[in-house]
């Protein structure tokens, strides 16, 4: 484990104070070759800015992710003399890396203000996400040659071999495509709104035989934006601060995508570190966004996270733990497989909504501590909080 005096030295210093994000809904419609990503990443930053009650000239930190080039991003938007500035890559685990360097460079005085911003318009460019050249990387050179050339492939064989050694039912799957998909039914943004049922669900086509269509995150553009500064500032804006309360990482980095313990191990330490230096345990919880590239990671994260037992996430699953006014209400805006696949940003925005008090209809009663989690090769989780809470 992680020193936990080390971790604790960030706890509550620094806070999402602006959030943003583009109209995922009316885009999806709206194909146009011609919008860049940086065009959404634009839209996203004017919306959390105005939602921050900050000034453009505030801002001194940018991160950007999807997105080619920090530097063209400054230059769209006017930022012209920033303090701290970084570039991740278009991988859906680079979400909560983002909000860990924002908070680390707010808490150490590297920046005052840093913007996080995300701009995909694969959709429009027709991204597939499968069976294109991906090069000469190690990956490629031990998966291509079997015909793992996508990201849901190598999910369908995991969640396979998950079935072999628990016996684990495919309609665990179903609910929670289903609940996605009910929540997502509550938010005017979602690009998914039409509830599905079990039937709808078994129904489905093959993508990747187990999975099918509905465990598969969508295809569509957008832009997200979260700003992050301390504490302290926060509460002399108009919104209620979302303080980032406890953040760990935790990587399994092998030749392959594949992990055969389904990233139990980066999982736990995870959930060690986080639950070790929190006031919150998962009792605590009042909602989980989960990353959902495909809904078996939703139960690979749920079981890493100790939330269940490993092998037992099958049986856990279920409308009254997962639901709105469930145990657990998971992915409350719907997810990627529903609301918008902008590879975990989108789930961040959502939580701090959640946490506000923002949502409506979909709004979960009490929401004081929200986790985001994402299992992946390069993992991380947060527990953010309501300020006061």
């Amino acid at each position: 484990m992680t020193n936990p005096e080390q971790l604790r030295a960030l706890q509550d210093k620094t806070a999402i104070v602006g959030v943003g994000t583009t109209e995922f809904a009316a885009i999806y419609r709206d194909l146009d070759p011609e919008r860049s990503a940086y065009d959404l990443g634009r839209i996203a930053f004017r919306e959390a800015l105005a939602d921050s009650g900050l000034k453009k000239s505030d801002i001194d930190g940018v991160i950007v992710s999807r997105l080619p080039h920090y530097g063209r991003m400054c230059e769209v938007l006017g930022i012209r003399y920033p303090r701290f500035v970084n570039v991740l890559p278009g991988e859906g685990r680079q979400s909560g890396i983002a909000l860990q360097y924002a908070a680390l460079a707010v808490a150490n005085g590297m920046a005052d203000a840093v913007a996080c911003i995300y701009g995909n318009n694969g959709r429009s460019t027709g991204a597939r996400y499968g069976g294109e050249d991906r090069g000469a990387s190690t990956q490629a050179m031990f998966e291509a040659p079997f015909g793992m050339t996508s990201p849901g492939a190598v999910t369908s064989l995991m969640f396979r071999r998950h079935q072999y050694r628990y016996d684990t039912p495919v309609e665990a799957l179903g609910q929670l495509a289903i609940s996605n998909r009910r929540n997502a039914a509550l938010n005017p943004n979602a690009v998914m709104q039409q509830p599905i049922e079990m039937d709808d669900y078994l129904n489905s086509r093959y993508i990747a035989e187990p999975l099918r269509l509905f465990d598969y995150c969508l295809i569509n553009d957008g832009g997200v934006c979260f700003i992050v500064t301390s504490a302290e500032r926060a509460r002399d804006l108009p919104n209620p601060p979302v303080l980032i309360h406890a953040t760990a990482q935790a990587a399994d980095i092998t030749p392959v995508y594949v992990a055969d313990d389904f990233w139990y191990e980066p999982m736990s330490r995870i959930a060690d570190d986080l639950f070790a230096t929190s006031d919150a345990q998962r009792e605590d919880l009042a909602f989980a966004q989960l990353y959902d590239n495909f809904t078996p990671t939703m139960l690979f994260t749920l079981e890493g996270m100790g939330f269940c037992e490993q092998g037992e996430g099958g049986d856990w699953i279920t409308p009254e733990r997962i639901g709105l006014r469930g145990e657990l209400p998971l992915n409350t805006g719907g997810g990627h497989t529903s609301e918008s696949y902008m590879q975990g940003w989108a789930l961040h925005v959502e939580a701090v909504r959640q946490l506000r008090g923002d949502c409506g209809e979909r709004q979960v009663a009490d929401a004081q501590y929200g986790l985001y989690a994402c299992a992946a090769p390069l993992a991380t989780g947060h527990i953010l909080k309501r300020d006061g809470a």
